[in-house]
């Protein structure tokens, strides 16, 4: 499951993708312009960006050349009417993963949504440290203080989550389409059962703090 930022102001192509994303169980947050979608990025956590290039306040190219300037590693798919090999060159050398031209299939769109995704975490290390806690991406066990620590499948799926984001907000309704896909009726109390659960195994030796009204963020021993 992919939490993605759709940044499109044809309101027709959008609904299009949200519904195509939806349908394959992910989330996505839509905005129509530049500006919109660096305030999203500012407070929320996406796994990728699906960006058009003819926005209505600036390029797209523009808004992922400013992102990657001030350090984004956030994957972006450039999606747009243009196709010569220029544009395509010019959008990709200033920091777009992959480029799509319209029209396209939605299906290879979220494909490759899915490609951008796994190349970033392909090339960071499939091991996560805050503070005492380790966790192994891909034989998803967790170590305290180099101990086991045994998870259920949820709670795994909240510190992973949470810890894939140290140090960020990861807001409540996020957590809660974690966790969604095991029981449709899940509820805030589950994630805030869970997120309990989490701090006691922890033990103080890496810290989930509560920023009400915002969610939750994993940090370094208190």
């Amino acid at each position: 499951m992919m939490h993605l930022l759709l940044v499109e102001d044809d309101p027709v192509m959008a609904e299009g993708i949200c519904r195509t994303m939806a349908e394959s169980g992910h989330t996505i947050v839509h905005v129509d312009s530049a500006g919109c979608a660096r305030d999203a990025i500012a407070v929320e956590p996406f796994d990728a960006a699906i960006v058009d290039i003819g926005l209505p306040d600036e390029s797209g190219t523009s808004l992922v050349c400013g992102l990657r300037r001030t350090g984004s590693r956030l994957p972006i798919v450039i999606v747009t009417a243009r196709d010569s090999v220029t544009d395509r060159i010019d959008a990709l050398d200033l920091g777009a993963d992959d480029y799509l031209v319209k029209p396209f299939s939605l299906l290879e769109l979220a494909a490759r949504c899915r490609a951008v995704v796994r190349r970033l975490g392909a090339a960071a290390s499939s091991q996560l440290t805050v503070g005492a806690l380790s966790l192994d991406l891909v034989h998803r066990t967790a170590t305290l203080g180099g101990s086991p620590m045994p998870l259920t499948p949820r709670e795994w799926a909240i510190l992973e989550c949470l810890a894939l984001r140290a140090h960020r907000v990861v807001s409540k309704d996020h957590l809660l389409t974690i966790i969604s896909p095991w029981d449709r009726d899940m509820t805030m109390n589950n994630v805030e059962s869970l997120i309990s659960r989490l701090r006691a195994k922890l033990a103080g030796q890496s810290s989930i703090s509560t920023l009400r009204g915002f969610g939750y963020r994993l940090d370094d021993e208190r």
